[in-house]
């Protein structure tokens, strides 16, 4: 099968409240830019291009962020940039985009691909993705398993038979998926060598999932047969009448946990990093020799383990230790950096007192 065939599809509907205030619903994390100038999403599409061309990409977003990634993807057709009319989870958008591709391509072979996440050598990962491609097109589901470098308790786990050696670009059958597990648990997964964490990063062919959904998720499957193919005159109207009916579910528990034929590619090092955090920020980050991360101008005496972004004006710190400051015009944060996962909370306190200008 050429690679012809082979798409791309960037999941990009995320708000990434754990970075607020610089996230915010029409300018969310995967449009911004941590490392260098280019945003996440321009990252991925870059990464992308070794195997993919523009032409063959898809992006899923939402409304608050569609104007902001046509402006950065200039080189994606307008027209492959949908907003999805509501959140319901990634297995519902991945059917959604696996019935377009089916409707323009009866062979289409689609790898889809978070919008937010950071590689840091794009060539070795770009090798990974064809053995992975390849394997989709015989038929399989494949999935991308990341070797752990810690026990880390916020990811899920890839299980693989003993002996897999991580990085021989080889496809093993995946035998179980794993939810996060304890601090216990996840130090056993890192000792067993066989336990990888899950990138979600997955590829299979259109009619491979439309299948497992109709097999799995008959009422999301039904929803998404009955519209009319790509193209059509009515295409949007359907889609936003029957869309908000489907399933509220990840495609981990809708598809992935219970099919069977389901293969991995085992990763070694790419430098991946989900940037699930400020803190994860600070770790990408080059730091001086007190171990501080200063995004923008900072007069720092005996202060450690900082990380600063406040764009725009001088940041003195004094005597402090492990701080997140991150200011914008209209809102700044300042908190303990081993508690950066929990920014989001902020957000849902901002919802409650209804204070959509901070949002």
């Amino acid at each position: 099968m050429p690679k012809e065939n082979y798409y791309g599809l960037i999941l990009a509907g995320g708000r990434g409240t754990r970075f607020w205030p610089r996230s915010r619903r029409a300018r969310s994390k995967q449009v911004l830019s941590f490392l260098g100038d280019r945003t996440l999403i321009q990252q991925t599409v870059d990464r992308l291009s070794a195997i993919l061309p523009p032409e063959r990409i898809w992006v899923l977003t939402n409304d608050d962020l569609r104007g902001e990634i046509v402006r950065q993807l200039p080189e994606v057709p307008k027209n492959q940039i949908l907003a999805e009319p509501a959140q319901r989870n990634t297995a519902p958008c991945i059917g959604l985009a696996a019935h377009i591709l089916h409707s323009i391509n009866p062979n289409a072979v689609m790898g889809v691909f978070p919008a937010d996440h950071v590689i840091t050598k794009p060539k070795r990962y770009a090798k990974l993705l064809k053995p992975a491609f390849k394997a989709a097109e015989a038929g399989n589901i494949a999935v991308l398993g990341i070797k752990p470098r810690w026990p880390e308790t916020g990811y899920g786990y890839i299980e693989f038979g003993k002996g897999v050696q991580a990085g021989s670009r080889t496809v093993e059958n995946v035998i179980s998926f794993r939810e996060k597990p304890d601090i216990k648990t996840a130090k056993k997964f890192v000792a067993a060598g066989r336990f990888f964490w899950n990138a979600g990063m997955f590829f299979w062919k259109a009619e491979t999932l439309l299948e497992a959904l109709r097999k799995h998720q008959p009422k999301t499957w039904t929803l998404l047969a009955g519209l009319p193919t790509w193209g059509k005159r009515d295409f949007s109207t359907r889609v936003a009448e029957s869309f908000p009916r489907c399933e509220n579910i990840s495609i981990d528990y809708a598809v992935l946990e219970k099919a069977k034929n389901v293969v991995g590619i085992a990763i070694d090092d790419i430098g991946w990093n989900d940037v699930g955090s400020w803190n994860a920020v600070y770790e990408l980050l080059d730091r001086d020799v007190d171990g501080n991360a200063l995004v923008s101008e900072t007069l720092a005496r005996d202060s450690v383990g900082n990380y600063v972004d406040a764009k725009g004006k001088l940041v003195a710190l004094l005597g402090v230790r492990d701080l997140v400051v991150v200011d914008t015009p209209d809102a700044l944060l300042i908190a303990d950096r081993n508690r950066a996962q929990e920014v989001g909370a902020i957000v849902k306190a901002l919802e409650q007192r209804k204070r959509d200008d901070l949002l």
